[in-house]
């Protein structure tokens, strides 16, 4: 129960981390991040005619520019209709984009469909796809053993501070696999499917958009933290002796998963496996309720002495 209690305290304070430091560029609940770019999450980004701005990007919409973006343009998805001036690069993940006669982009015009640019338009970088920009096979296999690199040390980082931090983790990790081990694949599969879907709500609700990115950052942070309590189910399992140290169980479980991250494909698998489990346990743990208390008997009155 304690080391549930301390993971849900130590998440907590990550989330109010997150907050304290995204706080500045989230405070203007008007989609702008501040007076000189214009952000917007759902709507219309329009920088009119006249008007200057530093960087635009638009999450969903339509992005109108007829005055002049001084940085970059970016639209995740939604239809761009360029008029004015880009000095920077232009990017358009999705959706269509008309560059009309008299427009100027002087950096590159990176779109996922063929962009309509009229006769009369300035494009002075290139014209590129988003797919040929963003290739992540252009990383090669180097890049994969780098983050499996990087994530492996995050992670043996992370399980051995808990550890030890919480030494009785490793307690309620024993516990939970030993009397709700059905309960706890439950539970995680519940947390680790319905977590995105609470934050993607939050986001819809315009009050709630900070808690749900919020939300959203500490997704990668929960995950980790049960796939570090899944690499510890896992090497107690192997490591069954009550004596033998909460490290080396650790240590088992983790070298186990950590190969298994090799495998295209397979690593994933394991991966999500690991942490629906890791989470499931964590979450039993943390609604586990002590032991119940004896109440106290009353003392029992010394024997009367017998008269003669």
């Amino acid at each position: 129960m304690r080391s549930g209690m301390r993971l849900a305290i130590a998440t907590f304070a990550s989330l109010v981390i997150c907050g304290l430091l995204a706080g500045p560029a989230l405070a203007d609940s008007a989609d702008r991040l501040n007076s000189r770019d214009q952000i917007v999450l759902n709507g219309k980004l329009t920088v009119a005619e006249g008007e200057t701005v530093d960087t635009a990007v638009l999450g969903h919409g339509i992005a109108t520019i007829d005055g002049t973006v001084a940085g970059a343009l970016v639209v995740f998805d939604g239809r761009t209709d360029i008029s004015g001036t880009v000095q920077g690069d232009v990017f358009a993940f999705n959706g269509t984009v008309t560059v009309h006669s008299g427009a100027v982009i002087d950096g590159d015009l990176v779109t996922r469909e063929s962009p309509n640019v009229e006769s009369g338009a300035t494009i002075r970088g290139k014209q590129q796809r988003v797919s040929a920009r963003f290739d992540a096979a252009d990383f090669g296999f180097a890049s994969r053993v780098a983050w499996w690199i990087g994530y492996s040390v995050s992670t043996l980082v992370l399980g051995l501070l808990l550890l030890l931090i919480m030494p009785t983790l490793d307690t309620a990790i024993v516990r939970g696999m030993r009397e709700r081990m059905g309960g706890a694949i439950g539970f995680g599969v519940l947390l680790f499917f319905l977590l995105p879907i609470v934050a993607v709500l939050f986001l819809v609700v315009i009050v709630a958009i900070p808690l749900g990115l919020f939300l959203l950052l500490a997704l990668a942070l929960l995950y980790t933290v049960g796939y570090v309590a899944g690499a510890h189910a896992i090497g107690r399992r192997l490591v069954k002796s009550p004596t033998s140290s909460r490290f080396v169980a650790f240590l088992a479980g983790w070298a186990i998963l950590r190969v298994f991250g090799l495998i295209p494909v397979i690593g994933g698998i394991v991966w999500t496996l690991a942490s629906i489990f890791g989470l499931g346990l964590l979450w039993v743990a943390a609604r586990r309720s002590p032991p119940a208390l004896m109440p106290e008997q009353p003392a029992m009155p010394p024997p009367a002495p017998l008269v003669a």
